[in-house]
């Protein structure tokens, strides 16, 4: 049977990467829904191309123009904007499969919509389970959804999983998040000051948005990454290490009791991940091309333990901290991330000083553990607003 998919932001580099997938099979896949916030333009041709039945904006204005433009092109695609629209097409009766790709906070309430509807949730928005937690788990649980993680960190690691999740707290010594050091990775810390944004964003392996590229450079990606391990896979911070692969060959690999490890591997294409989240549990052509080992000089791996890189990348320990501390505190430090690194790219702020944002806001921010969807957006608010003025403290 034909899937019906909605991509919540279909703009984005992940979103163009599904649609190319979901291309290579028209006789599976057909799109029913696409969503960004404020690229008209890209929007269009995505209509003209997969002829969506519904296409909505972020933005009330884009959403107008976007109106306009399919109508003159003759195009029967609905158009509607805000954030309600886009949670109505999250949780629409006719969508089978949902991917997350709004990147941010921005991103939890479809992500919940999805869920709560029961809906087969492709997570590429890491943040939906870094601000919603167990709250967003509970929601997966009680609306009876099917999770699949798209992150290639998160992908890996479920492949390399026993089939079934019981087994995971037991079976399981460690799971090994890989990093591929980001452009930064063999800097002198005390040079991280001189930083541009076009230097953050030129990744050395993947193309990715200038959001997610900074977040590689400061490894905060990595630190979100591991909180979002510790809600999907069930297992406590302890069980989750990270490592460097600057190659970003193996994506990532699980260790069990028997000291074996699994590993899964690639080249460094979106592509692959997204596949097999729209076949799971069966595989599909991905478009992204075979890894040619012959081509391979070296695979190598570094830890974080040395002093250089504990000062060169001091945001990822603050995974760890986050979980040991109440419940809402991942949210406090996403939303102030997002601040810092916004701040970083307006050139507000230094590169290095989008740690001292996240640390200080999370130092500021004094919550009660949030039990509601409700709660977590005003905590995510509140963190915003810390780390505006922090930041607004600080001379580049």
């Amino acid at each position: 049977m034909t899937q019906s998919v909605v991509i919540l932001g279909s703009t984005g580099s992940i979103g163009v990467n599904t649609l190319e997938v979901m291309a290579l099979h028209p006789e599976r896949y057909e799109v029913l829904a696409l969503t960004a916030a404020t690229r008209v333009d890209t929007m269009l041709a995505q209509c003209e191309k997969f002829r969506p039945a519904f296409a909505v904006m972020a933005d009330e204005a884009a959403g107008r123009r976007l109106r306009e433009l399919c109508r003159s092109a003759g195009l029967a695609t609905e158009v509607l904007w805000g954030p309600q629209a886009i949670c109505q097409v999250a949780a629409h009766e006719r969508a089978d499969t949902v991917m997350a790709a709004i990147v941010g906070a921005a991103g939890l309430a479809p992500c919940m919509a999805a869920a709560s509807a029961g809906k087969r949730l492709l997570l590429a928005n890491k943040e939906a389970l870094v601000v919603g937690g167990q709250l967003f788990m509970d929601a997966v649980a009680a609306g009876g959804a099917t999770l699949l993680p798209i992150d290639s960190e998160h992908s890996a690691i479920f492949q390399s999983l026993p089939q079934d999740p019981a087994q995971w707290a037991t079976l399981v010594d460690k799971i090994i998040l890989t990093a591929s050091g980001g452009p930064f990775r063999t800097r002198d810390p005390d040079m991280l000051r001189e930083v541009t944004p076009q230097q953050a964003c030129a990744h050395p392996n993947w193309v990715m948005g200038r959001k997610i590229s900074v977040d590689s450079a400061t490894m905060m990606n990595k630190a979100l990454e591991v909180i979002e391990a510790r809600f999907l896979f069930g297992l406590v911070p302890e069980k989750i290490e990270v490592i460097i692969h600057p190659q970003s060959v193996v994506h990532s690999m699980v260790q069990y009791i028997d000291n074996s490890v699994v590993a899964q591997l690639g080249t460094p294409d979106m592509r692959g991940p997204i596949a097999y989240g729209l076949a799971w549990p069966a595989r599909i052509r991905s478009g992204a091309a075979a890894l040619d080992f012959s081509s391979l000089a070296a695979l190598t791996f570094e830890t974080f333990n040395s002093d250089a890189q504990r000062k060169r990348f001091p945001g990822l320990r603050l995974a760890w901290e986050v979980l040991a501390a109440a419940p809402g505190t991942p949210a406090i430090l996403n939303a102030a991330n997002e601040i810092g690194v916004e701040a970083f790219l307006q050139g507000r702020i230094r590169f290095d000083q989008i740690h001292h944002v996240n640390a200080e806001s999370l130092a500021q921010v004094s919550f009660q553990a949030p039990t509601t969807l409700e709660a977590l957006i005003d905590l995510d608010q509140q963190a915003r607003s810390a780390a505006r003025a922090i930041a607004a403290g600080l001379a580049p």
